[in-house]
């Protein structure tokens, strides 16, 4: 059973692992600023909350462009 594993496999799911772990990391960092953020009305919030989870690759990069600029200033605020 072991020796059926080889170095190669370990690897590949270990970089497969990390970046789920890292897009997740991503993922819910978005969400939390989404419904943090003061300057967006509730339907913005809703849409961009919809469009992240009905497309979550293409939601997450698109919110990280459109308004990763200000997701610093609002952790700083928060804090």
């Amino acid at each position: 059973m072991l020796a059926e594993i080889s170095f190669g496999e370990i690897l590949w799911t270990t970089i497969v692992i990390f970046f789920m772990v890292a897009y997740l990391m991503i993922l819910f960092r978005v969400i939390f600023d989404i419904f943090r953020s003061h300057d967006m009305g509730g339907w913005a919030k809703a849409l961009w909350s919809i469009f992240v989870i009905v497309f979550p690759f293409l939601g997450v990069f698109v919110y990280l462009i459109a308004r990763g600029g200000g997701m610093v200033e609002r952790d700083v605020k928060a804090a």
